[in-house]
């Protein structure tokens, strides 16, 4: 069966008709599609697969290793700087080692289009010495699924599977089987000895693991996903990682007439990469994201050649590889580039219209107006978008949850007042803890939690903590009288601009949540309100 599909939607597609029990992600571009596609999916319902929302990376990370325990296939997606969210279980399960099948998707994101930073995840693959995958198509990325999940329960470990914006977001025609394989039944052949990860234990699981690598290695030569072509021009050789292959070939049309080394299996087939730096006199290495091939190339097996590409300049050292820029490269001929009118005014983003983080931020300046030395910690989230015009409210944000524990820091530091805003969902996913600091230290501090009954950012998926909120923060010891619900809205910016007054005012841990809707799902529940009606 033929399908039109985005990279997300192959690999979704490709986790169902291998057998999957259990996707388990917290949203993050550009990986969000991957389990909304199995949300949507009518087979997925049918086999009753697991896909709801976890509260972060950690927790679906765990959940997934919990499937692959009991034998079962699951696989577990984030964006890259998720993956460092969950470094402790996804590093720790190299040495577990997994039962059922656990394909671990990472999706990269250069030339930061929604993120913090260029993060190349296949760093993490070779830290924790599991086999790591790199489709260059998207047929190649729904064909691996199956073979991932073969690999990772052959070899009793997880698999980091990583794609790039590019290869997320575009779309191709993808073969299909006609019927998906069937689910894993429940076994119990998981050893505890293997899973307690007691140092004795631990130390005996390292040694399998460390002795494992030299097979890992020799899979990834045979493996039919890195191949070698060669040609009779050797004066140049191309190694092409991922949708860089892609584009190598998008760049010869009719065939390269230089040999090519297509990596899409790791660990690096060092026997191929030998066999090309010593038959070329010069080796260009196209990868997107950071030199993680080349590198290793220049360290440990240039040969004979010249090793060529990010580090010298050949390929540019940040932002996403595009056909263009491997032309460039190539000596190829690019096409024409047109510089931006200079009639268009530049547009940055900014908060939707009618949307509650608005009225927050309006209080909250009018509010510090009369304290010209506050500092205001932001968070990850639409609401970062203060930080521009119109409002220009926050100083920092550096990551997931980072808001409140910064904000704490500068407390302790002597600051006065330290203000911090974390939406809903940032708040479940790492704000909590941050919080139970402040309170145990009664840390003099504002949290206002800008709850829009959502995970806006990426689309509007279901916040983990909805209607939860009072209760969570009476939970972490929050004192009753500093913790206030206010509604977000221009008709109540009194009440709100004295909440904030008498709370900054308090020396001590406070938590105000202004909770009204997020304007874009609000008004798609009015439409399936209407639908319905």
């Amino acid at each position: 069966m033929k399908k039109l599909l985005l990279g997300d939607e192959a690999i979704a597609q490709g986790a169902i008709d291998a057998g999957l029990s259990g996707v388990y992600a917290y949203p993050g571009t550009p990986s969000t599609e991957i389990t909304e596609y199995i949300q949507m999916s009518a087979v997925a319902k049918e086999r009753n697969i697991h896909s709801r929302w976890s509260t972060n990376e950690k927790t679906a990370m765990e959940a997934a290793l919990g499937m692959s325990f009991m034998g079962k296939r699951a696989m577990v997606c984030m964006k890259h700087v998720g993956l460092n969210v969950c470094a402790d279980p996804f590093v720790n399960s190299g040495m577990t080692g997994t039962n059922g099948g656990l394909v671990v998707l990472v999706a990269d994101d250069p030339s930061m289009h929604s993120s913090q930073d260029e993060q190349d995840s296949r760093f993490y693959g070779k830290f924790a010495m599991v086999p790591t995958l790199e489709p260059s198509s998207q047929q190649e990325a729904y064909d691996m699924m199956a073979d991932a999940f073969e690999l990772s329960e052959q070899q009793h470990l997880p698999v980091l599977m990583r794609v790039t914006t590019r290869m997320a977001h575009s779309r191709a025609v993808v073969e299909t089987r006609d019927e998906a394989a069937p689910q894993n039944e429940l076994n119990y052949n998981a050893q505890a000895s293997s899973w307690v990860l007691l140092p004795a234990f631990a130390r005996k699981r390292n040694d399998i693991v460390t002795a494992q690598q030299p097979l890992l290695e020799q899979m990834a030569v045979e493996s039919k996903y890195n191949k070698y072509v060669d040609a009779p021009d050797h004066q140049r050789g191309v190694i092409a990682s991922g949708i860089a292959y892609n584009y190598l070939m998008e760049c010869y049309p009719e065939g390269c007439p230089f040999p090519v080394l297509k990596v899409s299996q790791y660990p690096l087939p060092k026997q191929l990469v030998r066999r090309m730096t010593d038959d070329c006199e010069q080796v260009l290495v196209a990868e997107e994201g950071q030199p993680f091939i080349e590198d290793q190339v220049r360290g440990v097996m240039p040969g004979n050649a010249v090793i060529k590409g990010r580090l010298t300049g050949e390929l540019p050292r940040t932002g996403e590889l595009t056909p263009d820029l491997l032309k460039k490269a190539l000596g190829l001929p690019v096409a024409e580039d047109y510089a931006p009118c200079e009639d268009v005014a530049p547009r940055p983003p900014m908060l939707c219209q009618g949307c509650g983080h608005r009225d927050v931020y309006a209080a909250l300046n009018q509010v510090l107006l009369d304290y010209p030395n506050a500092r205001v910690f932001g968070d990850i989230g639409c609401y970062t978008l203060g930080f521009l015009p119109p409002f220009k409210a926050i100083h920092s944000c550096v990551d997931m949850g980072a808001s409140i524990t910064m904000a704490k820091g500068a407390s302790d530091a002597g600051q006065w007042p330290a203000v911090a805003i974390i939406g809903d969902s940032t708040f479940t996913h790492s704000g909590m803890t941050g919080l139970l600091d402040a309170i145990n230290e009664n840390a003099d501090i504002t949290v206002i939690i800008s709850d829009n009954l959502t995970t806006a950012m990426t689309g509007g998926q279901d916040s983990a903590g909805t209607n939860k909120f009072e209760a969570i923060c009476r939970g972490l010891g929050l004192s009753e009288e500093h913790l206030k619900v206010v509604v977000p809205l221009p008709k109540n910016m009194e009440e709100i601009t004295q909440t904030l007054r008498n709370e900054i005012n308090y020396h001590g841990t406070s938590v105000i949540i202004p909770r009204r809707e997020c304007m874009q799902t609000l008004q798609r529940h009015l439409k399936q309100k209407k639908n319905k009606s």
